[in-house]
């Protein structure tokens, strides 16, 4: 018979299973929330350094693009530009790091790529546009849409023949869709989001004290923030990404650029050589500059213009005063489109008359850029030009308004599209009432449907309306026919129409093209010659012709094919002649530098009309005050 167990013998036997189980279980849910804890520690730190990892490829992405955009433009490194463009990497990676984790993993697998495009054309778009025009693209460059519009053709050229360099800087988003499925994407974390924003405010604040130690350095960082607005320079010193910053800042809220009032020079060439007792008065007007202002900016103007003596009058004040004049502004002319045997007119125009040794056209933005200084005596940046086109500004100078007020007919002409950034609207600042071009009359005298335009043709079917003028006429063209593209291959019809002219000229294809659309204006230009000789108004007609700009669209290497001399690529591929001609005139050799922004002011004193010289940027080249070029 078993033996019956006692009643403590029971409670010690299941406490003993108790303790059993208990050993076996909780090691279990110890193993178990360890093995939780690790898991999560592991996570944390895979995030952290998913999130080291996305900023870093942020950050040497952007110095990758800047750091190849430079040498690609040829802009050199400083170590200014190495710190700003570092510091603002910094700013900008943290940025796109947070927007590329901040969302759901899905979605940020669609920001990356689209970033990574993004970042790759803005900086395509500022190497295609500097290529294609010789000056970087700004926001306010939206205003002349329409001359990238007009030129599609020429910006497929010009993406097609910078293809590697457009590869290059694509080449972050290229190779990211290779390697996008190797790729984790992690959500942000709040602490990662933080640390972030650390970064963000470090850098800002190394960034501010970078420029603030740089305010006395010419055109440093301090400037480019806050006085100084031009594209190139903030490029060049700051940096693609902040350069875009800037100018999307300044489009918003606008920008004034420091006015900086200051003493003039005074005349560096003696204005008696022969000790003859002759004093020249300045061409300056009676105005009031203490009138009272509450505005700073205006009461800064007034004292600069004020210091300023203005332009001495010379020998040469009302030379050809009630003469004829003739003022062009020509495309893309130079000094290496004159040539003794292919453009005949040319040189003998700019080895006769006034003969300037060294006169330049700085180049502001194609053509508008440099009609705007042939026609006002003011230099332009980019951001006045969207004003200039809406031709409500005040031109007490304007060519047309001071002609008109010396008792004169007064004509435009163009002979391309009459509208054409607005030319129109800007040449009836300028006080034109009668512009005539492609598709407002001009149409059904020229034939407007080829490109370029006949600057020849142009001029044989206008010189009737003023040669026969019962009083003294002014007129004015801007010419066409020295357009790019240079080539035989039907892109330039002026290029194909003296072709055979230009075959025997030792220089490359691209130099001849361009040499036979200068053909079309040396013939142009004879053609007004013949009719005023013929009509017997030569003699009481002057002559002024610049270039709006260099032919950009040149390769150095094309133009000193050329050239009479070894030009770089800065400052001295932007000189060319001027011609200032009248046919019974003597020789007069000036070696004065001098630039587009002079001729205005020099006319005027040429043909007696009382100017304030202090108004204009350009300074009469015959006087011996000093210019500014």
């Amino acid at each position: 018979m078993k033996k019956r167990k006692k009643k403590s013998e029971i409670i010690d036997e299941n406490n003993t299973i108790e303790e059993e189980i208990k050993e076996e279980i909780i090691p279990k849910k110890e193993k178990k929330h360890k093995n939780k804890k690790e898991k999560k520690e592991k996570q944390v730190k895979e995030v952290k350094k998913h999130n080291i990892i996305l900023f870093l490829f942020w950050f040497f992405i952007i110095l990758f693009l800047e750091a190849s955009f430079k040498p690609i433009m040829g802009i050199s490194f400083s170590l200014n530009s190495i710190i700003n463009i570092t510091l603002y990497s910094l700013i900008v990676s943290s940025i796109l790091s947070i927007i590329s984790s901040v969302f759901p993993i899905k979605v940020n697998r669609v920001i990356i790529p689209i970033l990574l495009f993004i970042l790759g054309l803005l900086f395509n778009v500022e190497l295609v546009f500097h290529k294609i025009f010789k000056t970087y693209f700004s926001l306010t460059n939206l205003g002349l849409g329409d001359q990238a519009a007009s030129f599609i053709k020429d910006a497929l050229i010009g993406i097609l023949t910078n293809i590697v360099f457009i590869l290059i800087l694509l080449a972050p988003f290229i190779i990211y869709l290779f390697i996008k499925k190797r790729l984790e994407f992690k959500r942000i974390s709040i602490r990662s989001a933080i640390a972030y924003v650390l970064i963000l405010a470090s850098s800002i604040g190394l960034f501010y004290l970078h420029m603030d130690m740089t305010k006395k350095d010419i055109n440093s960082t301090y400037h480019l923030y806050y006085e100084i607005n031009e594209m190139a320079l903030n490029i060049e010193n700051l940096g693609v990404l902040n350069a875009y910053k800037l100018d999307f800042i300044r489009l918003i809220f606008g920008f004034e650029q420091e006015i900086v009032a200051e003493h003039h020079p005074e005349s560096l060439i003696d204005n008696n050589p022969l000790d003859i007792e002759i004093v020249y008065e300045p061409n300056k007007i009676d105005l009031n500059f203490d009138k009272p202002t509450s505005n700073s900016e205006i009461e800064k103007i007034n004292s600069y213009v004020s210091s300023d003596k203005g332009t001495l009058q010379n020998e040469y004040t009302g030379k050809f005063k009630d003469y004829n004049l003739i003022y062009i502004t020509a495309e893309s002319f130079s000094d290496i489109a004159v040539d003794e045997n292919i453009t005949p007119t040319l040189y003998k125009l700019t080895h006769s008359g006034f003969i300037l040794n060294n006169f330049y056209n700085p180049y502001v933005l194609s053509t508008i850029g440099g009609e705007f200084q042939s026609l006002t005596g003011l230099y332009p940046d980019n951001t006045i030009l969207t004003t200039w086109r809406a031709g409500t500004n005040y031109f007490p100078y304007g060519l047309a308004t001071v002609f008109k007020g010396q008792n004169y007919n007064t004509y435009a002409y163009h002979n391309n599209s009459y509208v054409f950034q607005d030319r129109n609207k800007y040449l009836e600042s300028q006080g034109f009432d009668n512009f005539l071009a492609c598709y407002n009359g001009l149409q059904n005298r020229i034939n407007c449907r080829i490109w370029p335009q006949s600057d020849e043709e142009m001029m044989q079917k206008t010189y009737t309306d003023f040669i026969d003028s019962d009083k003294p006429f002014m007129a004015y063209y801007m010419t066409v026919s020295g357009h790019f593209q240079y080539n035989f291959k039907g892109d330039n019809s002026m290029s194909k129409r003296h072709q055979a002219e230009v075959q025997g000229m030792s220089c490359d294809t691209s130099a001849k093209a361009y040499m036979a659309t200068q053909i079309e204006l040396d013939r142009a230009l004879k053609v007004l010659i013949d009719a005023l000789e013929e009509k017997g108004k030569l003699d009481k007609t002057v002559f002024v012709l610049m270039g709006d700009h260099y032919p950009y669209a040149l390769s150095l290497s094309s133009i000193n094919s050329l050239a009479s001399y070894e030009k770089d690529g800065t400052v001295e591929v932007n000189h060319s002649n001027l011609i200032l001609w009248n046919s019974a005139m003597e020789d007069v050799t000036v070696d004065k530098v001098a630039m587009s922004a002079d001729v205005l002011p020099t006319v005027l004193n040429l043909f007696g009309i009382e100017y304030d010289s202090r108004l204009l940027t350009g300074r009469d080249i015959l006087s011996d005050t000093e210019g500014i070029a």
